[in-house]
């Protein structure tokens, strides 16, 4: 069986191993965070202030954790990528649009014109096949302004127009690109 290559990355051992590291100490953050409940509803409050410190450290842990996956995952997805795309699998939705964000951000900064291509995913690996960075992706572009299409030849590709062009006479705004993709599927649509 023939391995996806845009799964390579999220399935390294290493990478995987960070992030159920972090599962596993956010799982004992809610665990004390739960005790620290009990322990204060039965009006033991130093043991409640006890259990809540040995929550925060167990999150600030995980956030830690988080953060050196994320960076790992970033940096080995980006490597090789060509200039103006930048690559999204395997990053947790908040991770995506920070990523996503500094981009645009930086582009902006440096004057950029032309457009950003972000690999979103078509949501084939998520649960129930759904996409989860895409969406969230288009309705930071909405924040921006910006023009945005969804690549004719991969639809787990956005690319973002930064010098805000128009396309064929007319505007390829998120809004347009939600309402073509409806259109095309006959009826309500959600974006992956």
């Amino acid at each position: 069986m023939a391995r996806d290559p845009n799964m390579v990355n999220q399935s390294n051992a290493h990478y995987t191993s960070l992030r159920n590291q972090a599962r596993e100490h956010g799982n004992k953050a809610h665990q004390y965070f739960e005790q620290s409940q009990q322990a204060y509803q039965s009006g033991d409050g130093a043991r409640a202030h006890e259990l809540s410190e040995l929550g925060k450290a167990e999150t600030r842990k995980k956030d830690q954790i988080d953060d050196d996956a994320e960076e790992w995952i970033y940096r080995e997805n980006n490597t090789d990528s060509p200039p103006g795309t930048i690559d999204l699998h395997g990053l947790y939705v908040k991770e995506a649009i920070d990523r996503t964000e500094a981009a645009i951000a930086q582009a902006q900064r440096s004057g950029q014109q032309g457009e950003i291509r972000f690999i979103v995913g078509k949501g084939i690996h998520s649960a129930g096949h759904q996409s989860k960075i895409k969406p969230a992706i288009v309705e930071l572009m909405q924040k921006y302004h910006l023009s945005a299409r969804i690549d004719p030849h991969n639809a787990g590709v956005l690319v973002v127009d930064l010098s805000g062009r128009e396309e064929a006479g007319r505007s390829r705004d998120v809004d347009t690109v939600m309402n073509d993709m409806s259109g095309k599927l006959g009826g309500d649509c959600t974006i992956m």
